[in-house]
Parts: structure tokens; sequence; C-alpha cells
């Protein structure tokens, strides 16, 4: 694929930053997009490598070293025809995904992997910008109608397959804006919301109907639903976020890391949607505790709020700069990982406890912490101990807690329903047939798989919709 001797000419080269000064000023996307030249050159970098391992690290399946020989070879609306073939939202991979199939490309056995992510947003990119992305209008309509909750990745793609096959699709979505956590935990400068609208329309003119504002389980009937529809697709996501119970928790400007992202997202969106009470980092001393994606997400809205200081905390030690390829290539590796928001400015630091919050009049001043030694237990894993003598204290004006989520929310529309759930507290139904202890109803996402990637969604979604599409009519054509 692509030039049999790129990888040995060409050097890697990817898309870059606006500097740090400029972009900390606006809430817009800041990536530098390459040129078409420098991608098709780029893609004549993937080497007929016999067995694509890209295939592997990349949860749908994309179809990569076909789509970067496209692209290599100027042709690129058959790329983005096969780039759609396995990706129905490829401007959300393209800008939010951590690309594990650059991980498991055969060129990063020499920290050179071909730059998938980037060749795959600039030909989705290009096709909406050329008018090559329209409505798939379905020729035949059944009259099976299907309910998807949530409006997340996994629940977009889930309706677009559907309303694709021909059903009538119906989203309920809780907010009051389409998106789920695509538009409102992932800040504007990673992803302006304009993209979702887009392809909001598209699915619109395919025959989806959105309605928001309808949290299923509190102002929808959630039985109803099942008598009203021939399948349910329960798409709601994993929003339990985990919480930190230690002494002074309940001091004013200790919250959630959903709870400011949100907000934020909302304030750039125009929403006026009213808040018990506003969280704003100007100024502030602010500690985020939580070393992933969401933390890295506060750092960045922090800074551009003008916080006093920065600090990211994570209780787990600080991985190697650099994995050992023998040990993990292709898999994904756990190695440090510095983001954009991260050199925007933070300080960041390993292996420590939050041990209590301190404070004045009701409000957070001051965070307690220890260090931790991590050492090899006897089953095989790692036991954590406080290191003697290692007490510290931090000033915060601010806390947020980053550090995951546990489950979907029970209360509500689940224990309504009364589906089994798994021994994790996630809707449980399994990735062959996608179905819940309910005889009609389905799971897929977050929901059904617990935290994951944005892409892991949009996998789940698809393979959800042709278990319903095979459960409706006894076959499908939509693939897996």
């Amino acid at each position: 694929m692509g030039k049999p001797t790129g990888f040995l000419e060409i050097e890697r080269h990817d898309r870059s930053y606006r500097p740090v000064e400029e972009r900390l000023k606006h809430w817009n996307e800041f990536v530098e997009p390459l040129s078409d030249a420098e991608v098709s050159e780029q893609g004549a970098r993937c080497m007929d490598c016999g067995i694509p391992y890209c295939h592997q690290g990349c949860p749908v399946n994309n179809i990569i070293p076909e789509w970067n020989d496209y692209v290599y070879r100027d042709k690129w609306r058959e790329g983005l025809d096969l780039l759609h073939s396995t990706n129905n939202f490829p401007e959300f991979t393209g800008r939010v995904c951590p690309a594990p199939c650059e991980a498991s490309c055969t060129l990063n056995i020499q920290d050179n992997p071909v730059t998938i992510k980037t060749i795959e947003c600039s030909l989705v990119d290009k096709g909406w910008s050329k008018g090559w992305i329209k409505p798939q209008i379905p020729v035949h309509h059944t009259d099976k109608k299907v309910a998807v909750v949530g409006s997340g990745p996994a629940g977009l793609a889930c309706a677009q397959q559907l309303a694709r096959a021909g059903h009538k699709v119906v989203v309920f979505e809780k907010n009051e804006r389409i998106g789920g956590l695509l538009r409102l935990g992932i800040p504007d400068f990673k992803m302006e919301k304009h993209l979702i609208d887009r392809r909001m329309a598209q699915m619109q003119t395919e025959g989806v109907e959105f309605r928001p504002n309808s949290h299923v389980g509190v102002n929808v009937d959630a039985e109803a639903l099942i008598k009203d529809f021939d399948a349910v697709a329960l798409c709601g996501g994993s929003e339990k976020p985990r919480d930190l119970p230690v002494p002074g928790r309940e001091l004013d400007g200790v919250h959630f890391a959903m709870e400011f992202l949100t907000q934020q997202n909302r304030r750039v969106s125009g929403s006026n949607v009213p808040v018990a009470k506003e969280i704003m980092a100007t100024d502030k001393h602010v500690i985020v505790i939580g070393g992933g994606d969401t933390g890295s997400d506060c750092v960045g809205t922090s800074n551009r709020h003008g916080a006093a200081s920065v600090t990211q905390l994570e209780v787990m030690p600080q991985p190697p700069e650099k994995e050992n390829k023998a040990l993990t290539w292709p898999d994904w590796p756990m190695k440090l990982r510095t983001s954009s928001s991260h050199q925007e400015g933070a300080v960041r630091d390993f292996a420590v406890m939050t041990k209590a919050f301190t404070g004045e009049n009701g409000k957070v001043t001051e965070l307690q912490g220890v260090r931790l030694e991590w050492n090899p237990s006897e089953s095989g894993g790692m036991d954590m101990v406080e290191v003697p003598g290692s007490e510290f204290t931090l000033k915060a004006d601010l806390v947020l807690l980053a550090m995951g989520f546990t489950n979907p929310v029970h209360e509500g529309m689940i224990e309504t329903l009364g589906v089994d759930l798994d021994g994790r507290g996630n809707v449980k139904a399994t990735t062959e047939e996608y179905r819940t202890s309910l005889a009609k109803v389905f799971a897929a996402g977050d929901m059904r798989r617990g935290q994951s990637l944005v892409v892991w969604a949009i996998r789940e979604g698809r393979q959800c919709a042709r278990a319903i599409d095979e459960f409706l009519m006894g076959t499908s054509d939509l693939p897996r």
C-alpha cells in the first residue's frame, strides 16, 4: 500500500498546533492541518507490511492501508467512501481518538508510525468541504420503530445505521442539545460542536427524529418506550463519577470534573441552563485529581479561564516516557502521554494520594496529600504503600475530581426497566447480540462496556444496530 519505498524516503510529518499564547485566548480548535500534498505524501509512507496490525488497533476496523493508498494516489473520494464504510463519524475520531491504530502500525516499532489519524481527519474534512458527504436515504422503509436512548457516539451511530436500514428511529436525549458527552463533555478546543450539528442535519434527512429534553425514566416513561417501539437501544453512557470520600469532600470548591466541563461547554454554545453553583477557575489555584483525558480537559479549560496555577495529581506511578516495543507492540502501551493541554501549563505529580481537604468558612483552601510506593504483591499485582514522612499540602481554591466513571446511573430508567447488570454495574449484554435481559431491549456503548473511547462507542453502536435489524427483520445487510 502507498509507495513501496515511501517509508524509507519520507519522514513522518504530522499536524502542528497554534502557539500557546494565542490559543489560550479562545475556545476554538487550534490544530494546523496539513496541505493536501503533505497528506498524500504521508499516505505514501504506509508500507506493504503483509499483516496490517493497524486493523487490530482500530476498534471500528478501519481499512487503513487501502485509504492511505487512495490518498497517496490522489483518489480522495474513493478513500472517503472506504473510510465511511466502517466509521460513521471520522471527523469525531479524527480529532479526539488517541489513535491506537498508530500504536499498532508496523512503523511504530521505530517510533515513526504512519500519521493515520491525520489522514483520516483530512479525508473527512475534505469530503465535507467538497460536498461529497450526502444523506443516505433508504430506498425502502419498514414498519418498525426503534427508540435509541442517548445521543452520544454510540446512540448516534446506532440510530444512523438503523435509519439507513429503513426503520423509523427516534433518539431520546436528556439534555437540551444532541450529542451526549461529545457535546457537553469534550471541550470545544478539542472538537467544535458544529461538527455534530452537521451530522444531525444529515441524519434528520435520513429519517432520524431527535427529541432533546427527554430524560427517559424521569420525564419520559421508560416502560412506555417498550410498549410503543418494536425495539429499544440503551446507549446512555457511563455517567456515575468515581467519588473521593475523604474528610473535607463536602467543602465548597470540590467538584466532579464533568460539572466543570459541561458548564463551560454550555457557556461557549450560548446555552442559558441555570446552575446551582457557577464553577470558574479564574485566578484560582486549581487541583485536578486524575491523570486521564478528562483531567487533561480540566487542565486546558482552567488555563483558558486564567487560573493562578494548575496541578494535576495521579495516584498511579509515573509511567515510562518510552515503552519497551519488544514487550508491548502491537498492543496499546502504557507510557507517559503529554497532551496539548499539559503543554499549555500544568504541574503533574504521580504516585500521590489525597488524604483530606481543609478549608475556611466552608470553602476549600488546601489539599493534604501523601506520597506512595507501589510494590509487587504476592498475588502478582501491586500493593500501594504510603511513604512515611512524605505528607505535604497544596493550595487549593478549586478541586476537580477526574477519576473516571464507575457505571451508568441506575436511578431512573435502569431501575424502572429492571434490566440485569454485570458485576461492574453496567447493563448486561453480549457483543454478539447486544440484547439485555428484556426481550426487545438492547444496550451498547459505555452503558454496556463501561467507560471507554469514542471509537469504541461508534463500533458498539454500529454492531448493536445490526443486531436490532436482525432481530426485527430476521436478517440484516448492515455491517458489523
